[in-house]
């Protein structure tokens, strides 16, 4: 007779959804740094967050799903939507025009940290040996990337606002965990993409002129469809349902693959180009999210 020493079969796709959706945020970097070159940051943001909700609506009422949801749980969804949806994405346009699309995917991605300590010592979430090391080789990985600006005293205001994003975002995975919204997940998400539209349409009436461009270029209308369809809809669906199933410190360190993803996007559609330091420190994070998602093996029962 054999015990299961880790995920169930039923929990096993939802293992799975944490690499895809690593893959879908990761190449939403490079999308968003295309989109920035022609729009606005707050004006971008409204757009996607908009559309990307809009979209999640018109699926959810096709699938003959509710858009309600309990006036009492409105709080915790305008908390989540605001932190890890709205805060979240405004913060990174301003990093990503602030600095190097790939220096700012590295350190944004110190949120898994947060939010497995967060998780830790806010949901009392245990650190078995498997997340203590990736959280090791995490932290190991970020400092490696992080020591060249440090050695260059050269800590610009894109990675402050990098790591305000990358807070935000733990905090929201928190408020998603501790105060689950009963409705489908796909009406939570769009609910909250909706709170970060709204959230990112006041900042462009206040801070922005809210016109657009003649014309687009096809490779800006390529990302943009790409962040709102791929990156803001599903993505958002896939973390929601990941959340659901899985222990919060382990979906957070499962996406330190997001890195990785970004900095090859930023490569081979931008033109940048890493140091030994970037290739180095995305090694060690990509490692700790395989040591965290990979399959544990099942052990027999003892006696």
């Amino acid at each position: 007779m054999y015990a299961a020493m880790g995920p169930t079969a039923g929990n096993r796709l939802y293992y799975a959804s944490v690499p895809l959706l690593a893959v879908l945020w990761g190449g939403n970097w490079p999308a968003v740094r295309i989109l920035l070159e022609e729009l606005p940051p707050w004006t971008m943001r409204a757009g996607g967050m908009a559309l990307g909700g809009l979209c999640l609506m018109v699926i959810a009422l096709a699938s003959g799903q509710s858009l309600v949801v309990r006036r009492s749980q409105w709080v915790q969804l305008a908390a989540a939507g605001l932190l890890s949806i709205g805060g979240f994405n405004i913060l990174l346009s301003f990093a990503q025009l602030a600095g190097p699309t790939s220096r700012a995917a590295i350190v944004t991605y110190m949120m898994p940290i947060w939010t497995v300590l967060l998780a830790r010592f806010l949901l009392r979430e245990p650190l078995d040996e498997r997340r203590r090391l990736g959280l090791l080789l995490g932290v190991a990985g970020l400092a490696v990337l992080c020591w060249p600006l440090v050695r260059a005293n050269d800590f610009p205001v894109g990675l402050i606002y990098a790591l305000l994003a990358g807070i935000s975002w733990a905090l929201g995975a928190i408020v998603v965990k501790r105060f689950p919204v009963d409705a489908p997940a796909v009406t939570t998400v769009a609910w909250q993409l909706m709170i970060g539209a709204a959230c990112a349409a006041a900042g462009m009436m206040l801070f922005e002129n809210p016109t657009l461009p003649a014309a687009l270029r096809p490779e800006t209308v390529v990302a943009f469809a790409y962040h709102v369809l791929l990156s803001q809809a599903i993505g958002y669906v896939l973390w929601i349902k990941a959340l659901s199933r899985l222990p919060v410190g382990t979906v957070s360190l499962g996406t330190l693959m997001v890195p990785p993803i970004g900095v090859a996007g930023a490569v081979l559609l931008l033109g940048e180009r890493p140091t030994v330091a970037d290739l180095a420190g995305l090694l060690l994070m990509t490692t700790a999210a395989f040591v965290v998602i990979a399959p544990r093996k099942r052990l027999p029962e003892a006696g």
